[in-house]
């Protein structure tokens, strides 16, 4: 990057995040917030809402998890890299931060009476409804697959049990095995991350089944990050891992769980010895049942408060919301949830809301040593959510190894300051 540093960019958009409109609420002004979902996007929230609003805000975050473990980094499990308690994070400092956290489902939202009602028998009120569900998947949009299947064809889209199961199946495979990895077509949950979960099994492959494969049958012809990709992938695995663009077989439509098989819409069969098929996704389930979805089964929002343009005092952050240009990214949901936890609290006490900036950074790697990234701070700038001109970057083609090193180790330490910034 020819700007900032990579650190220097990391440590500027946390911080922007966070203060960019700190707020002073005025006591006694305050009221309810509620939370849903222990994520990136709804962890950062409400904590953020508790430390701007004081006594003066009661926040309760809702998620039916004790622990809860992190899509980023999860494809290092799958490359033997970290071990899955790694990236699992627990909410024992947000409730000493005074943060009320009710581990339970919610199966409800009355918009009249401002009440969220939990599988426990809660009923919980609200002034102010924060929703990050994250996704849930469209079942039945690939033939042949469903939740019951994917106990056996894993999507370890959601990470947690299913990225031990995948990582089990890697590590059962006999050398000389094929291993079909097929991400969906856009929008989806962390639009690099498919790419990066082909790196991670290749050096796996490399190191413990040399004479393995990774064959990628993707829904669509490019994807973030790809002449970096394709470049590593290049230069670190050789014809180890291979790349079919939708324009060549066609998008997967069915797959057949038994054979370990994916079929395309041009009829084209790839048979694996392992198969990671990920499904089209929506918004979470919550998002649904608080009727802020639109048909696509996102939820739309006014981007400038990510206030839902469906229901009145909702929010909805994170993966679930159409934030576009902003990515569905980890770093993306925190910044939403710090920015809007500040939009909140302001609004609770009265206050004008101020025009928000945001940021995201993701890195990948190709590599234990070898990592490639992608930074923007966003603005409300002449009515729109804008990407602003000359900010972040994307790594460079043809950088000397120390450099994709040096990114490598930002990865490790971006990854531990956001987790401690959101539950430790």
């Amino acid at each position: 990057m020819s700007r900032l540093t990579r650190r220097e960019f990391t440590a500027a958009a946390g911080a922007s995040a966070a203060a960019f409109a700190a707020p002073a609420v005025a006591q006694g002004k305050g009221g309810r917030i509620v939370v849903v979902g222990g994520g990136f996007g709804g962890a950062s929230a409400a904590k953020y809402a508790k430390m701007f609003g004081g006594d003066s805000v009661d926040v309760t975050l809702i998620e039916p998890n004790k622990t809860f473990y992190t899509c980023p980094f999860s494809n290092l499990v799958l490359g033997g890299l970290r071990d899955i308690g790694s990236i699992g994070h627990g909410f024992d400092a947000m409730k000493k931060r005074g943060v009320k956290v009710v581990q339970d489902m919610v199966t409800g939202v009355d918009h009249a009476k401002k009440t969220v009602t939990t599988a426990g028998g809660a009923s919980i009120g609200w002034d102010r409804l924060i929703l990050s569900p994250g996704i849930d998947f469209q079942w039945g949009k690939i033939k042949g697959y469903d939740a019951a299947a994917a106990e056996k064809i894993p999507h370890a889209w959601k990470a947690g049990p299913q990225t031990v199961l995948l990582r089990k199946q890697l590590e059962a495979m006999a050398d000389g095995g094929v291993v079909i990895l097929a991400p969906p077509a856009n929008p989806f949950r962390c639009p690099p991350g498919p790419y990066e979960r082909a790196s991670m099994i290749a050096h796996y492959l490399k190191t413990k089944k040399p004479k393995s494969k990774v064959l990628i049958v993707d829904s669509k012809d490019k994807f973030s990050k790809m002449p970096l990709f394709l470049e590593g992938w290049k230069k670190v695995y050789g014809p180890m891992i291979e790349f079919i663009p939708q324009s060549k077989d066609g998008p997967v439509t069915e797959v057949d769980v038994g054979g370990k098989t994916v079929i395309t819409e041009f009829g084209a069969k790839h048979k694996g010895d392992v198969v990671n098929l990920i499904p089209p996704q929506k918004a979470g389930k919550v998002a649904d049942i608080a009727g802020v979805t639109a048909k696509s089964g996102w939820a739309p929002i006014d981007r400038r408060t990510f206030a839902s343009t469906m229901k009145k005092d909702v929010y909805v952050i994170g993966d679930a919301s159409i934030a576009s240009p902003m990515p569905k990214s980890g770093f993306s949901a925190s910044s939403q949830g710090k920015v809007v936890a500040a939009g909140v609290v302001d609004s609770l006490a009265g206050k004008a809301v101020a025009d928000p900036s945001f940021a995201n950074t993701c890195y990948s790697l190709v590599a234990p040593e070898y990592g490639i990234s992608v930074a923007k701070v966003y603005a409300w700038q002449g009515g729109k959510l804008v990407g602003v001109k000359g900010s972040g970057g994307v790594s460079p083609k043809g950088a000397p190894a120390s450099f994709r090193a040096e990114e490598a180790r930002y990865a490790s330490g971006w990854y531990a300051s956001i987790a401690a910034d959101i539950w430790g």
